[in-house]
């Protein structure tokens, strides 16, 4: 299983706010996923330099065709602006034609909690992920 381990670009403040994002996407085919990945990357340079962020970290499992993100933001504000900021904001028209499904999950927290573990984004996940309705 692949994985990007937890960066953090900046240092965050201690014990200032912060708002946590975990994603689950799976792609169509087993023929998707070099595509997903490869933008994933791009998408992984942008956040070193996203204003706001406090860290992410990327599983990939390939053969599942599942693809998981884990990061922390200043605010949500921040969060949405690397959304639709470029690369991110074509990558995700992208790539929608080639998600099978996806789920979201949020929650905040502190920057003294910091790096978020992945057993707890996946356990959100499973509880209360928000289905992108595909």
């Amino acid at each position: 299983m692949p994985t990007i381990p937890w960066t953090a670009p900046t240092t965050p403040p201690s014990n200032a706010p912060a708002y946590v994002m975990a994603s689950r996407f799976e792609v169509r085919s087993l023929t998707d996923v070099p595509r997903f990945l490869l933008r994933s990357f791009a998408a992984w340079r942008q956040l070193a330099t996203a204003p706001g962020a406090y860290g992410a970290s990327l599983v990939a499992r390939p053969l599942r065709r599942t693809f998981y993100t884990l990061s922390a933001w200043q605010d949500r504000d921040a969060l949405y602006a690397y959304a639709r900021a470029e690369p991110h904001g074509t990558i995700m028209k992208e790539l929608r034609s080639t998600t099978r499904d996806s789920a979201f999950t949020y929650w905040e927290t502190t920057t003294d909690a910091l790096p978020v573990q992945w057993d707890e984004a996946w356990r959100r996940l499973a509880e209360d992920a928000t289905p992108s309705g595909r």
